[in-house]
């Protein structure tokens, strides 16, 4: 029995339990954990697969087991959920081991009387061809391939249509790029290659300085800590490139934290003009500033301050970033536990969100252009907002987005893995002209 898998049944439990995010907890347990950094890699594949597979796994072993998944100890469901996956999804895991190793866990964990009833279900499933059953209706099906809620699957095919919603789903189940922006202010792109010390960094053809990286935490390379590049997916450096702020602007970022499209757009415009970056709390806040400091962009002014409330103390700005906070499904292949949360849990966003961007309108000048965006892909809380925000506001119109987000979807983006090989995203964009 490994040190990974005893990890990752734990982490699993206290996932599951708690609703915290999948990143937060891994990265801190693995912090701490005195494992070698193969065990570490074996136990982020399974934490994070069993996490992105939990529907169709459970559908599996609710097949095999005598006994209802609600009826069983959680340690022992996560042991099960965790060998159904090696023998399933990690073909360099020998099958005998993945079975044997998953009873040793039960063992270990004090759930003996358990691990004849795991042997028993993990080696039926191998007798089985490890087969999976999938129901004949349609959104019943989907939702046990791509291990995703009714509810979900249904939300986005009503909303985009079934070949839209089958490509977010089937994209977040595989492993997602680790995509960084060169800071092109601390170093050239033969300074950037040589600090990553022979990290293989795959150059966009979309964007010039965002790079895809093969390592582990980013945040660790030394190349990081000089500043020379900062953790970003390409969606969210499109965003940046469809505002297209410039070194003459004045740009607000009104909710800003953690940061990394305030340090992109302070970039693009050559560490001149101002940046106004806010957050809601200090503690994030201070996650701009540091991040400023170790990019060395000094065009950035961070600070508290309630998105939804106007301080008649700023000055009316030439650009605005509005990205508001979401439900976050566009990024499901990166905190996969999202998927999990009932659609109805969203109900309440769309208030905060216009809020926010109405608000947001009344710091832009006239002439002035303004993005909207989310990490999200529901209309309730994109296209919904931006046409109420039109309604309510006849001094705006819309506006072509900058850069190749707006040669491919003019004035608004819903943005799939399909499109770019990104992160699900959405992107508006709006001109005062009065």
């Amino acid at each position: 029995m490994s040190d990974a898998r005893y990890l990752a049944v734990k982490l699993l439990c206290k996932t599951f339990s708690s609703g915290s995010y999948s990143n937060i907890q891994l990265n801190s347990a693995l912090g701490s954990a005195d494992m070698e950094p193969r065990e570490k890699k074996l136990c982020s594949a399974i934490y994070y697969g069993v996490i992105e597979r939990k529907l169709t796994l459970d559908h599996i072993i609710s097949g095999l087991s005598s006994r209802p998944l609600s009826k069983l100890d959680d340690s022992v469901l996560n042991i099960l959920r965790c060998g159904i996956f090696q023998l399933l999804y990690m073909d360099g895991i020998p099958d005998n081991a993945a079975v044997n190793e998953s009873v040793d866990l039960a063992r270990a964990m004090k759930k003996t009387s358990a691990s004849g009833m795991i042997n028993a279900i993990l080696r039926n499933f191998i007798r089985s061809g490890k087969k999976i059953k999938l129901p004949e209706d349609e959104i019943q099906k989907a939702s046990i391939k791509y291990s995703a809620p009714c509810g979900l699957v249904t939300s986005l095919i009503d909303d985009y249509g079934r070949e839209y919603a089958e490509n977010l789903l089937e994209a977040a189940l595989g492993k997602p790029d680790i995509s960084v922006r060169r800071n092109p202010l601390r170093c050239t792109d033969e300074e950037f290659l040589a600090a990553l010390g022979g990290i293989s960094a795959e150059k966009s053809e979309i964007l010039e300085y965002c790079y895809n990286l093969d390592c582990g935490d980013p945040a660790e390379l030394n190349a990081f800590r000089n500043g020379f590049f900062h953790v970003q997916d390409l969606s969210s450096q499109l965003c940046c490139d469809a505002l297209a702020p410039s070194e003459s602007d004045l740009v607000l970022d009104i909710c800003a934290a953690p940061g990394g499209k305030t340090f992109t757009m302070a970039e693009m415009m050559n560490g001149k003009g101002k940046i106004f970056a806010f957050d809601l709390h200090e503690k994030r806040v201070r996650l701009i500033r540091d991040g400023a400091d170790r990019l060395e962009l000094k065009n950035i002014t961070a600070d508290v301050g309630d998105a939804s409330k106007f301080n008649p103390e700023l000055p009316e700005f030439t650009k605005i970033l509005c990205d508001v906070p979401c439900s976050g499904i566009g990024v499901i292949g990166r905190k996969p536990e999202i998927k999990y949360k009932n659609i109805s849990d969203f109900s309440g966003l769309p208030v905060i969100q216009y809020a926010i961007a109405d608000n947001a309108v009344r710091y832009l000048a006239p002439g002035g252009e303004m993005v909207y965006s989310t990490c999200t892909l529901r209309r309730a809380e994109n296209d919904m907002i931006c046409d109420r925000l039109l309604t309510a506001h006849p001094e705006l119109e819309p506006c072509t987005l900058g850069g190749i987000t707006g040669e491919k979807f003019e004035c608004r983006a819903s943005i799939f893995p399909m499109h770019f090989g990104s992160d699900g995203f959405f992107i508006a964009k709006f001109r005062k002209i009065r």
